[in-house]
C-alpha cells in the first residue's frame, strides 16, 4: 500500500498511539490537539501517555514524517484522517461539539481522493447523518463520489499490557464498498486484524454494545456487593467460586465506581438514541447508571462507618487514598471514582491525601495532598482507602504500615483490612 499522508485529529490517548503506530508503519503523520501544551511536549520528543514512550515520540520526529500542530492554519492537505476527539456527555446528552468542530476545521482542507475515518465513540447514525454533511457543505466535496467516508471505533485500554492497538482486532466500516476496502487496506497497515462489518451504524453499535455490556454487569457485581455486604456473605469468594464454571460465566468484580471515557459516558449515548428515535427507555442503562454512580458515595458511607466503629468521626481525620486514576497502572483520571470520592471526604471535613505514581497533580482536587506511598504516610493515616492496585504499590507495606484499610479491590490481606 502507498503510505498515506495521514492527519489525526487528537492526540490523547486514543489519537497519540495511532498516529505513533501509522509512523512506524511507514505513513507521513500530522497530528492535531488544541491543547498547545501536549503539542509543544511531542514535538519536544516527550511523551504524556504511558503507552507511548517518549523515545518513539523522539524518534517520530527526528525522522520528519511526524509533527505536531495546535494551529488550524497548519494543517495540509492530506489523503486519510483518522478523527479521534472527545464525546462527552451535557446534561445527559451527547455532547458533539468537539466532533463537529473537527469535521469543520479538516473539511477546508480535504482534496478529491482523500478518506476521512471518525473514531470518537458515538450514537449509531453521527458518521453519515451529523458528521458526513458538515465536510460536504464546507468542502464542497461529496461523500462517496469525491471523498471516501467511514467509522472505525477505537479499541484503546490504557495500561494494558497484553492487548495493544496493534493486536487488538479493529472493526471498520464505510459507507459504500470503496470507502470500506480503503479503510480496511489503510487499517490493515497498523493492527493485525481489521474485522469490516457491513454498515457504518452497525460499527457505531458494536462499540457501545461492548461498553454496555461491560457496564451492565459491573453494576450487577457492584449491587451486590452492598448487598453481601448487608449479609455478612464474601461475594469475593463467591466470585472466585463462580469462575470455576467453564461455561456460562463470566468474572467481573465490583469497585469504587467506573471511570474513563468508555463506561461513563458510552452506554449514555446508546440510551439518549434510543430514548430519541424510538422513544423508549433503555432500561438496563438507567439502571447500571443509578448503580454505579452511587458506588463512590458506598464507599464514603463505608468509611464512615469503620471510623464510627474506632470511635472516630469523619471530620478532622487524616485519610489517605491509593489511586486517583480510573484504573490500574496508568495516569488516566477521566471520570475517575476516586475523585468524586476525595471530594466528598473533603466536603465532610476530612484531611485527604492521595498517592498515585501515574497522574498529574493538576488532576487532583483541590485540597488533596498528592504524597507518596510511603510507610511514614500509611501509618499516619486514620484511615486507608485502596482504590487502584497500581503495581508501585507494594501490599506488604500497605498492611504491615496501615492502622486501618478499606480495601475496593480485594487486594490486599491482613487483620486490618475490610473489603467492600
Amino acid at each position: 500500500m502507498i503510505p498515506e499522508r495521514l492527519l489525526v485529529v487528537g492526540q490523547g490517548y486514543v489519537g497519540l498511539p495511532l498516529a505513533i503506530r501509522a509512523w512506524e508503519t511507514g505513513h507521513d503523520v500530522v497530528g492535531f490537539d488544541l491543547d498547545t501544551t501536549r503539542v509543544g511536549q511531542l514535538n519536544d520528543g516527550h511523551s504524556y501517555i504511558e503507552d507511548v514512550p517518549s523515545a518513539d515520540v523522539a524518534a517520530a520526529i527526528e525522522s520528519g514524517r511526524y509533527r505536531a500542530v495546535a494551529d488550524p492554519s497548519d494543517l495540509e492537505s492530506f489523503t486519510m484522517a483518522v478523527v479521534s476527539v472527545p464525546t462527552p456527555l451535557t446534561d445527559g446528552a451527547p455532547d458533539t461539539t468537539y466532533l463537529e468542530s473537527a469535521a469543520e476545521m479538516i473539511a477546508p482542507v480535504m482534496q478529491p481522493g482523500c478518506c476521512v475515518i471518525l473514531e470518537s465513540t458515538t450514537y449509531p447514525g453521527t458518521t453519515e447523518e451529523l458528521f458526513g454533511p458538515i465536510l460536504e457543505r464546507i468542502s464542497g466535496l461529496t461523500a462517496g463520489t469525491d471523498f471516501q467516508l467511514g467509522y472505525s471505533p477505537e479499541r484503546i485500554d490504557p495500561g494494558n499490557k497484553n492487548w495493544t492497538l496493534q493486536n487488538t482486532p479493529k472493526v471498520v466500516s464505510g459507507i459504500d464498498d470503496a470507502s470500506l476496502a480503503r479503510i480496511q487496506d489503510f487499517f490493515a497497515t497498523i493492527v493485525d486484524k481489521p474485522v469490516p462489518v457491513s454498515s457504518v451504524k452497525v460499527a457505531e453499535l458494536t462499540k457501545l454494545l461492548e461498553n454496555t455490556f461491560r457496564h451492565v454487569n459491573i453494576a450487577l457485581v457492584n449491587e451486590l456487593a452492598m448487598f453481601a455486604h448487608d449479609l455478612d456473605i464474601s461475594l469475593w469468594e463467591a466470585i472466585d467460586a463462580a469462575d470455576t464454571k467453564p461455561f456460562g460465566y463470566m468474572r467481573f468484580t465490583p469497585g469504587p465506581g467506573v471511570g474513563g471515557h468508555c463506561l461513563p459516558v458510552d452506554p449514555s449515548y446508546l440510551s439518549w438514541r434510543i430514548r430519541q428515535s424510538l422513544g423508549h427507555s433503555f432500561r438496563f442503562v438507567e439502571l447500571a447508571n443509578d448503580v454505579n454512580e452511587h458506588m463512590p458515595d458506598y464507599v464514603v458511607s463505608r468509611v464512615v462507618s469503620m471510623l464510627n466503629d474506632a470511635e472516630l468521626s469523619v471530620k478532622g481525620r487524616r485519610i489517605l487514598l491509593l489511586g486517583m486514576a480510573y484504573k490500574k497502572n496508568t495516569g488516566d483520571a477521566r471520570e475517575s471514582p476516586s475523585t468524586v470520592i476525595a471530594q466528598a471526604l473533603l466536603d465532610l471535613g476530612a484531611d485527604v491525601r492521595a498517592a498515585d505514581p501515574h497522574v498529574d497533580a493538576r488532576h487532583v482536587p483541590e485540597g488533596v495532598a498528592l504524597v507518596d506511598c510511603s510507610a511514614d504516610e500509611l501509618a499516619a493515616a486514620d484511615m486507608v482507602i485502596a482504590l487502584v492496585d497500581h503495581d508501585e504499590f507494594e501490599p506488604i507495606t500497605v498492611v504491615d504500615a496501615a492502622h486501618r484499610v478499606l480495601d475496593t479491590k480485594h487486594w490486599l490481606v491482613g487483620d486490618n483490612v475490610t473489603y467492600l
